[in-house]
């Protein structure tokens, strides 16, 4: 059991949430595993969202426990285990500066900041992110603005800062949520060569669209009104009949080429 410990990147126990009197989550029990890749998949208003925020511990639960990296949420300086965490989400697309070069929105990770002015980097710095720029696939933009790249591009650099810290969990809301379908298949594509890289950090994606599950992600949690309604392996868990449940709507999954598609009956 202590082995199993050591490996587990998070750990949800007994977890529910509550806002205004209404419960978003309910009873989650939920454990990632440092060799896993995991997608989170579910209707608008499942509770997606809000399982990633408590996660990357931006939300506390209302019960239960959280575990992230070995420490546990209420008893450690989240400022401090942050840094050891990736987090992809819109909230932080929105708050990057458009003049800031790509190359600064990733270094500038390193601090969790948002300007390169409120620390100081080093050459070794800027060069690992740029190193990670044309590891997502983004070389050639490090001198380019925010304001001038693509929602895809913008996708690329925000990726390529979650990894920065080497970080003992990825985490990612939604990432081809804005983009359109040339942006979602090359978002979909630089996920999937990081997810069978056997050095990247686990991997924890929400989505609610099946053809954003990228090849090598291996197991899968489905929410409906906020509970769990499966988890496990992605091939167990993912199937016509449990995604007509998650969605409530009769719906066809096939799987081919290592992608995933699903349409109404």
């Amino acid at each position: 059991m202590a082995n199993q410990e050591k490996t587990l990147a998070l750990r949800m126990t007994g977890v529910s949430f509550t806002r205004d009197k209404r419960p978003i989550l309910s009873d989650v029990d939920w454990e990632v595993a440092c060799d896993q890749r995991w997608v989170v998949l579910g209707a608008n208003g499942s509770g997606k969202t809000s399982l990633l925020r408590i996660a990357a511990l931006y939300e506390h639960p209302t019960t239960g426990t959280v575990e992230v990296l070995g420490e546990r949420l209420g008893q450690v300086d989240v400022r401090r285990l942050r840094h050891r965490m990736g987090f992809v989400s819109p909230a932080l697309a929105q708050m990057l500066r458009p003049h800031l070069k790509a190359v600064d929105v990733v270094m500038t990770a390193r601090h969790g900041a948002l300007e390169p002015w409120w620390h100081d980097y080093t050459d070794a710095d800027r060069e690992r992110a740029a190193s990670l720029l044309e590891q997502v696939g983004a070389e050639g933009l490090g001198d380019r603005t925010i304001a001038t790249l693509s929602s895809g591009e913008r996708q690329r650099v925000q990726i390529a800062r979650s990894l920065m810290t080497d970080p003992g969990l990825v985490l990612l809301d939604e990432p081809a949520s804005t983009l359109d379908l040339g942006g979602r298949e090359m978002l979909v594509a630089d996920l999937a060569r990081l997810a069978t890289d056997s050095a990247a950090p686990p991997l924890v994606m929400v989505t609610h669209r099946t053809e954003e599950i990228p090849a090598g992600f291996t197991h899968g949690l489905l929410l409906r009104d906020g509970r769990v309604l499966d988890q496990g392996l992605l091939e167990s868990v993912l199937t016509s009949e449990s995604l007509s449940a998650c969605f409530d709507l009769p719906l066809e999954l096939e799987h081919r080429h290592g992608r995933w598609h699903s349409q109404a009956r």
